[in-house]
């Protein structure tokens, strides 16, 4: 039983996380957030802790941003967008329980006085920004470091709030270059 509660957005990403893991959830449903909904967020926040789980899309951004600023401690979840994609659907209920599994193993928190360890230098020299194939590659990094895909400038952000550091990078980088290699 995982400690936390999660927070995630509809129904069907409950049913998909009791496939993978013993957790208590809260659903959003969507971004209607109703009072009653932010009351038991708020309250499993200072009771147990809460992980945030939502869609790796930009509704569920906008629910992860909202939440994170009425919750600054909470963690973080990502499922890749590969591994939460099926049936022209994104979502939590997408994933398989391995997926589900493997991101909540992953789980960041949001630190609130960042580091500066990353620049926009360091995106580019890591082939992760700016160039052919940067995209594709960012995702695969968010998915090995834990903290998602995002566009490069939210991708510094996340290196630099969710405690990253520069030996994870280069040890995730390494092995997206093992990988490349061994598939040319």
């Amino acid at each position: 039983m995982i400690k936390e509660v999660l927070v995630v957005e509809g129904k069907m990403d409950v049913v998909a996380i009791n496939k993978a893991v013993e957790a208590d959830c809260i659903i959003t449903e969507g971004f209607n957030l109703k009072p009653a909904c932010l009351d038991s967020i708020e309250k499993a926040y200072k009771k147990r802790g809460i992980i945030i789980l939502t869609d790796p899309d930009s509704a569920g951004e906008r629910i992860r941003k909202y939440v994170t600023r009425r919750c600054p401690k909470a963690k973080h979840a990502f499922v890749p967008v590969d591994e939460a994609t099926a049936n022209n659907d994104i979502g939590i209920e997408q994933a398989s329980p391995e997926s589900i599994r493997k991101a909540l193993e992953k789980v960041r928190t949001l630190d609130w006085e960042p580091s500066n360890n990353f620049t926009g230098s360091d995106l580019l020299r890591a082939g992760i920004s700016g160039g052919p194939g940067a995209s594709d590659k960012r995702a695969r990094m968010g998915a090995r470091l834990g903290i998602g895909y995002a566009n490069a400038k939210t991708f510094l952000k996340r290196l630099n709030h969710y405690g990253v550091s520069k030996e994870e990078f280069e040890a995730a980088l390494a092995e997206e270059e093992n990988i490349n290699e061994l598939q040319s």
